[in-house]
């Protein structure tokens, strides 16, 4: 199995369901409050860790109780946390999660994510061989996501990019993705997926939230129902859906094989509250 690298960020989750968005000034009574593990970086490697990928986490924290939290959580998965570093004098990135409708609304402070460095990706290249996995997303500083790419694809690594949240200051850098994996929403804010592959990106698979999902290869592009499920909370489908797709790809398989398996881990965390919370393991998925 290839070793996947996942550098990105690592947050502390502070979730609560209401009845509907606040206007300006109201206080709306909400209930089910809960303090979790997330970041799309973490979510992926907890994800890759879940599905039995040799997994290696590349981030930073803070010198708090969150960072700690985030660490335990992820080495409970399986990843390993060597690479995870804890800065001092900054607070771990806090997403503040309101749950409405059965939808996520997130805002989120960056915290310790903002210092991820160049070095950081260095550090972590030193731990990888030719064909190994790179994945990342773009809740660190921008600069450095494109040099990990370029170095990544540099060193001969499959290099997967989740373009989330949407920047299309990322649009230079994607001549350095093998795999793309955005929601309908962050591919059309890229141009779309004519203008993807005209970038350098090697394809694209888009998830379509309860529709599936659609894998695009230069002009072929196929559309995939998802399972069918009672949806609870979306928080973190999407970056389940990518870390079990890497945790397959590192396994040897197809797209098609890996991005089913990956459908069917996403749409079974939409059951479940909160991010790393809902992540299945790779026998539940199989048995699901």
């Amino acid at each position: 199995m290839k070793k996947i690298i996942v550098a990105g960020s690592l947050n502390a989750d502070l979730g609560i369901t209401a009845p509907h968005l606040p206007a300006g000034g109201e206080t709306l009574t909400g209930g089910g409050f809960y303090t979790g593990c997330g970041g799309k970086g973490a979510n992926q490697a907890t994800a890759a860790g879940r599905f039995g990928a040799d997994v290696v986490m590349c981030g930073c924290v803070g010198a708090d109780a969150f960072g700690g939290m985030l660490t335990e959580n992820l080495a409970a998965a399986g990843a390993d946390v060597s690479l995870v570093r804890r800065a001092d004098g900054v607070p771990t990135g806090v997403a503040v999660i309101l749950l409405t409708g059965g939808e996520n609304r997130i805002i989120l402070d960056r915290g310790a994510n903002a210092l991820l460095s160049e070095e950081d990706v260095e550090r972590a290249l030193l731990l990888c061989g030719e064909g190994d996995i790179w994945l990342t997303q773009l809740e660190n500083p921008l600069p450095v996501v494109a040099y990990g790419l370029r170095r990544a694809k540099e060193r001969g690594l499959f290099t997967i990019l989740n373009p989330a949240p949407a920047d299309a200051a990322v649009l230079p850098f994607l001549r350095y993705v093998d795999l793309l994996t955005p929601n309908e929403g962050e591919r059309a804010l890229l141009g779309g997926t004519k203008a993807l592959f005209s970038a350098g990106v090697g394809a694209v698979v888009t998830t379509l939230g309860g529709s599936g999902y659609e894998i695009a290869c230069g002009a072929d592009a196929v559309q995939y129902t998802c399972i069918d499920v009672p949806v609870l909370d979306t928080t973190g489908a999407g970056d389940t859906f990518c870390g079990a797709l890497a945790a397959e790809l590192a396994r040897g398989v197809s797209l098609a094989d890996a991005a089913r398996l990956a459908s069917k881990a996403a749409s079974i965390a939409c059951t479940r509250k909160g991010a790393a919370a809902s992540i299945p393991t790779r026998e539940e998925t199989l048995a699901y």
